[in-house]
């Protein structure tokens, strides 16, 4: 439950992701490009990596650390989890950011189907570009008022989907994809309005909420996000069955 991804005896040994079965080691020395398999992105200027070299598994440092949970700003209605592969039956999801294929980590909300790449949940509020003065800002879909209305990206001069996140100055109408504002993506530096959310599911919130009525704990587990329904479920019944246990042991 939760990050889970450092132990409390983390070194430079390794360390426990919970997308992987095997520790993760630092990569060092390495001549080959390698690729991440959070962000489906190569190394290129950020080596920093840790991997299961028998797997061929590899994740940047930056993709292991991402929160297990966020709250962000395009999608307030729901905290977005993280998946380590989409929870569709295609394995494939389309970023609602920037409107292309995904195959690996994502953020989630499987209640709505709302699902964004682990760079574009990262992408600041706002951003300088060389082909502008002014600050960009982000917004989540058409800047107009009319939303059927079609613009242009000012850098690219390719026209632009109605419904994919912009960076854009109001002032000189000035708009821009992502990926031509930001050509080096990063994960894991979130602006102050799109942080990481506590575990929703973590002990001490089952603990507070735990009641000894079998019939509560029916209602509890059938009110668990579908997306977490399984492994939640398993902790809870875990729970009543030691508090089970421990009131035989109490009787006897």
């Amino acid at each position: 439950m939760g990050r889970q991804n450092k132990s409390s005896n983390a070194s430079c040994e390794g360390k426990q992701h919970f997308s992987h079965p095997h520790i993760l080691k630092p990569i060092v020395n390495r001549p080959e490009t390698l690729t991440c398999n959070a962000c489906e992105q190569p190394n290129n200027n950020k080596p920093n990596f840790h991997g299961c070299n028998s797997c061929q598994y590899f994740l940047h440092d930056n993709c292991f650390d991402a929160p297990r949970f966020l709250n962000h700003v395009s999608h307030p209605s729901h905290p977005l989890t993280l998946h380590q592969i989409p929870s569709y039956s295609s394995r494939t999801y389309t970023c609602k950011a920037c409107n292309s294929a995904g195959n690996a980590f994502c953020f989630s909300c499987a209640a709505c189907e709302f699902d964004i790449h682990l760079q574009c949940a990262s992408c600041p509020s706002s951003i300088l570009v060389d082909k502008h003065p002014h600050q960009l800002g982000l917004h989540f879909g058409s800047p107009y008022e009319d939303k059927n209305m079609e613009y242009v990206c000012d850098i690219c001069n390719e026209i632009m989907n109605k419904n994919d996140w912009l960076y854009y100055c109001a002032g000189c109408d000035f708009g821009s994809h992502l990926r031509c504002a930001i050509t080096s993506p990063e994960v894991g530096v979130f602006p102050e309005q799109h942080r990481p959310s506590p575990n929703p599911y973590s002990n001490s919130n089952l603990n507070s909420n735990l009641n000894p009525n079998p019939n509560a704990a029916v209602e509890m587990i059938n009110s668990v996000n579908a997306a977490h329904e399984r492994l939640i479920a398993a902790q809870i019944r875990a729970q009543f069955a030691a508090r089970g246990q421990e009131a035989a042991l109490d009787l006897i």
